[in-house]
């Protein structure tokens, strides 16, 4: 029997691990990687930390090496665009670095085509680029540009537009350098997608590292005057300002990369998304998808879209087992995300208390704060968690859950077990049930999830679990 053939597009999170677990469940196969730049399987969650310089060499932020690739025998194309989809003919037509077109038959196909940045509409924006001091950020190509505007210019000062969670590792990572950063959010505080009181404390430790912050604040036009200043013109309440910097950065989001899938006939849904079934299936025969260019199957709303790199590794390994001719089946995501804002971390996974109204799936939710220390008090250096829990008042079920605390405190540990629960439905109250760790420099008897969880129970269920010991009262 020939060697099955399969190509994936896209040499990040969704395609890389799509062409590992194809060579790794059968070796005979031959697995192809088409990927647009030089850059296949590097981390680009990593690129703020390379800016900052806490990454020393931009080599570094390499998953695997080209070297280590081709060690499991797949074969990776650099510098290589795919251009069409022959889905009768079973064919991709690949423009690669020399400007020469040519065929790659295939047995199965693979898009990861990924998602690129958002261009807002600003004034001027599309008029100015790098060689302006104006950026995006979402590839290797642009973190190049970004840093050699850093080392050929020597900024004293930058704009952020977007205080999402590029933004505030950008803000960081700038501050590090040096620069004294203003970072600007239209929205009515930074890190939405925590609860606005939560995104305050993010907002406090970026003032508290001397970044300006402005929210509910629209940026309206970027102009270069021909002595090459930036001016950033923003529009907040009514009041026009007039903002300058060497170094203006727009990280407002991303979109899914989808042109070449729906130029094949692939169908499209929510946000313009590759639709997919659980087993990362497009309408196209023999052509599967994943990551960021898809909609994501979320455990508790059904289809949207996260584009997040855990999501996309998770799609990738489901799409490359299927590719073969398996069964595999993506579960879910719950959007479990966690970002570190200089010495303080936020995390959250399921839902906000709006998110679950808005889903309309029956819930009733209510939610409760509570600010647990990390460890024991009487162990030096303990720290308050602020600890968000969402929960069905009716049920029970834990719904979701928002952390922010010091960095030494464990808030990606404890976000990920609030995942855990979530992933199999359980309740505010079995979170108590949980065998978890303890030691005083690290945690209490009762962990600050436990902690958290019985404080929603107290508010919520209390007078329920009062009622079950006594009914006659």
């Amino acid at each position: 029997m020939p060697a099955r053939k399969i190509i994936a597009i896209g040499g990040s999170d969704a395609g890389i691990s799509a062409a590992l677990r194809a060579r790794e469940l059968d070796p005979t196969s031959e697995v192809t990687v088409v990927v647009a730049d030089a850059y296949p399987n590097f981390s680009i969650c990593g690129i703020p930390y390379y800016v900052s310089g806490e990454v020393t060499h931009w080599s570094n932020l390499a998953h695997r090496t080209a070297a280590d690739l081709a060690a499991t025998g797949m074969t990776v194309h650099t510098d290589t665009r795919a251009t069409a989809i022959d889905t009768a003919g079973h064919r991709l037509t690949v423009t690669g670095p020399d400007g020469v077109s040519r065929d790659l038959d295939y047995d199965a196909l693979i898009v990861g085509t990924g998602a690129v940045s958002v261009r807002p509409p600003i004034t001027g924006l599309d008029q100015l680029g790098p060689d302006d001091g104006v950026h995006l950020l979402h590839s290797m190509g642009d973190t190049f540009a970004v840093m050699n505007t850093l080392t050929t210019t020597d900024p004293k000062t930058a704009i952020i537009i977007g205080a999402g969670y590029i933004g505030l590792e950008m803000a960081e990572g700038l501050t590090t350098r040096g620069l004294a950063v203003t970072q600007i959010e239209a929205l009515p505080e930074v890190l939405p997608t925590v609860e606005p009181e939560l995104g305050a404390l993010v907002h406090d430790e970026l003032v508290r590292n001397r970044v300006d912050v402005r929210t509910n604040t629209l940026v309206t036009a970027i102009d270069r005057a021909d002595n090459g200043d930036l001016t950033v013109t923003t529009a907040s309440d009514g009041h026009t300002d007039h903002l300058t910097a060497d170094l203006v950065l727009v990280v407002v989001g991303v979109r899914p990369d989808t042109d070449l899938a729906a130029a094949a006939g692939a169908n499209l849904g929510i946000k313009n998304t590759i639709a997919v079934d659980e087993r990362m299936r497009t309408n196209l025969p023999d052509v599967f998808a994943a990551g960021d260019a898809v909609h994501t199957h979320h455990r508790q709303l059904g289809i949207t879209w996260l584009p997040l790199g855990t999501t996309a590794h998770k799609q990738g390994r489901v799409a490359g087992e299927n590719a073969l001719g398996g069964s595999a089946r993506y579960t879910g995501s719950l959007g479990t995300q966690v970002v570190k804002i200089f010495d303080l971390v936020a995390a959250r996974t399921g839902l906000k208390e709006a998110e679950a109204l808005t889903a309309d799936r029956g819930w009733t939710p209510v939610s409760t704060t509570s600010t647990p220390d990390d460890h024991k008090a009487y162990y030096p250096g303990a720290t308050p968690i602020n600890i968000r829990i969402t929960a069905d008042q009716k049920t029970g079920t834990l719904l979701g859950a928002q952390l922010i605390g010091h960095r030494t405190a464990e808030i990606a540990k404890r976000i990920d077990t609030y995942a855990t629960a979530l992933h199999h439905g359980m309740t505010v109250e079995a979170l108590s049930e949980l065998d978890l760790s303890y030691t005083p420099p690290l945690g209490s008897p009762w962990d600050a999830v436990q902690i958290a969880a019985h404080n929603w129970v107290h508010e919520h269920r209390l007078h329920a679990q009062r009622s079950e010991l006594n009914p006659n009262q």
